[in-house]
């Protein structure tokens, strides 16, 4: 029985509904932050990060300053995909239109703006787990991942893992030995789903992204003082090519006693047995410099770093001064594939929902758990067709990507 009331509605809630389906990062990391986003108020809000103390030894009250940081989410990007179909199209029933049209429309939207977002997420993210060149056919490099989020205090639920299906192929023995019951059930609809083990819930993601090294994996600080709040490396090589942003790096060694940067508790400041490493945000041949994150703090209640030899720097900001070697993560030249595992709070998505136009009839703005989708249909007299837009406006931002690891195996 065919169907001619093919609704604007109707569409603008299938399309919302295929949207949260086909979304396997999106759909797993915050979007509370989509309702302050108002008309007439700009495109940006702060997402204020909760600030840090000290512990006083002894009676004598040591009064600190509320240092109130930030991050900027910016809701400015509009994409969309665009439709048309005759009458003859609009008068078949309800579900070969949604095969037809509206699935393959919704699919490409999504797959594009979920591969934005976690290619995104990837470069932003510094911890690093697992040995370059190895393949990750077991969970320990997702075990050391989890370490990680444990390290840096993630919460502990609604932790999630996306990995390529050439990892997850290497991995099945592992997951099929120890996949444990899904407690939220919306979980096994979501596309990519797999299981959930080792506390985390595990999905095969195509749009999983690949990062190439530079040619240089390799260099040493020029003599540099390091500050609280330290972004920029000064590099002394006569031969440096700039790395890609992205890379992952790590400052000195664990046997350098004074030059090492070693990772510490946020809290107690006590000494992992790992160095710190930083991701490059930005990088220049021209000044031989390097932009990256974190920032170096080496002391205070951000401290993130101690000597190798575990020993905090003097608290004095300025104190050190660094020669040490950079060492880049993997091979140069060489291509890894991004699997990242993550609490869903390090990452926020959102989006505004877009305004309804005054001569548009047939214009409607759905809008669930985050996600506002505008469905627009117009029609064309002289061929017979109706024209259909589906926008969104979106914006992604890392709030704490301390909460994030990535994985790195074998070379692509």
């Amino acid at each position: 029985m065919s169907n001619t009331n093919l609704t604007v509605d109707w569409i603008g809630n299938e399309a919302l509904r295929l949207a949260h389906e086909k979304a396997s990062f999106i759909g797993t990391i915050n979007r509370e932050f989509d309702s302050t986003f108002k008309p007439g108020y700009g495109n940006t809000i702060r997402i204020r990060v909760p600030s840090r103390y000290s512990t006083r030894t002894g009676r004598v009250m040591v009064v600190q300053d509320g240092v109130q940081q930030s991050t900027q989410l910016v809701v400015a990007t509009q994409w969309g995909v665009d439709m048309r179909y005759n009458s003859q199209e609009m008068a078949q029933d309800l579900v070969n239109f949604q095969k037809l049209h509206l699935e393959p429309a919704m699919a490409q939207l999504v797959s594009v703006l979920d591969g934005a977002c976690i290619s995104t997420a990837a470069v932003q993210t510094y911890n690093q787990a697992g040995i370059p060149g190895n393949t990750i056919s077991t969970l320990i490099v997702p075990g050391q991942a989890r370490g990680r989020l444990n390290q840096y205090l993630a919460p502990k639920s609604a932790r999630r893992l996306q990995l390529d299906s050439m990892t997850i192929a290497e991995m099945s023995n592992a997951l099929a030995s120890y996949t444990n019951p899904v407690s939220d059930l919306t979980e096994q609809y979501r596309e990519g789903f797999v299981s959930r083990t080792a506390m985390a819930d595990y999905y095969e993601n195509e749009r999983v992204p690949a990062l190439t090294n530079g040619a240089n994996v390799s260099s040493w600080v020029s003599s540099q003082v390091i500050a609280n709040g330290t972004v920029t490396l000064l590099v002394s090589s006569t031969v440096w090519t700039a790395p890609n942003v992205g890379q992952t790096f790590t400052i000195g060694s664990v046997t350098s006693v004074t030059q090492g940067f070693r990772a510490c508790h946020p809290e107690t400041k006590q000494p992992y047995q790992h160095l710190q490493t930083f991701v490059v945000t930005a990088a220049s041949v021209l000044t031989s410099t390097i932009t990256f994150q974190p920032p170096i703090y080496i002391s205070g209640p951000r401290q993130n770093v101690v000597r190798s030899s575990g020993v905090a720097f003097a608290p004095v900001a300025g104190d050190v001064t660094t020669t040490s070697l950079i060492v880049f993560v993997g091979g140069a030249s060489n291509t890894y594939s991004q699997p990242l595992m993550y609490y869903k709070d390090a990452f926020t998505f959102a989006t505004a929902p877009l305004p309804l136009m005054d001569d548009a009839i047939r214009c409607v703005v759905k809008t669930y758990d985050g996600i506002s989708l505008r469905v627009w249909e117009g029609s064309d007299i002289r061929n017979d067709e109706k024209l259909t837009r589906i926008d969104i406006l979106w914006g992604f931002a890392a709030i704490r990507p301390q909460w994030a690891c990535r994985l790195i195996g074998a070379t692509l």
